[in-house]
């Protein structure tokens, strides 16, 4: 599993493109490296490209990560807008885009990175 963080063109969002699978754990690590670039930088839009990664945590694991990582976490911007990119028939990061909403962010999947980035760019 690899991962990298980027500030897109233009500097209007942060891009974090992952390849393997995610989970729990491993999402967590990279939603904190990106929030910290974009407070450094008071850049508040995120593409998050998982086209390549599944998520592998039980229904569970989705719930605490939602409910218990994501709000206790103090650097993560509950306002922040995040779109994330997934391939067309992985249905596994679905549950989560729920909770995650249900929990107070802001943040929509999409399959198609023109509608990610019109999400992103648009208010």
């Amino acid at each position: 599993m690899s991962h990298t963080i980027t500030v897109a063109e233009g500097n209007g969002y942060i891009v974090l493109s992952v390849d393997g699978n995610v989970n729990r754990s491993t999402a967590m690590h990279y939603n904190l490296e990106a929030a910290a670039l974009g407070k450094k930088l008071g850049i508040r839009r995120f593409l998050v490209d998982f086209s390549a990664a599944r998520n592998t945590d039980t229904v569970l694991d989705q719930y605490n990560f939602a409910h218990k990582d994501m709000p206790q976490a103090e650097d993560l911007d509950r306002a922040a807008r995040v779109a994330v990119l997934v391939a067309e028939n992985d249905h596994s990061h679905d549950f989560v885009e729920t909770l995650l909403q249900n929990a107070g962010f802001n943040v929509r999947l999409f399959n198609q990175k023109d509608l990610a980035l019109n999400y992103l760019l648009h208010p």
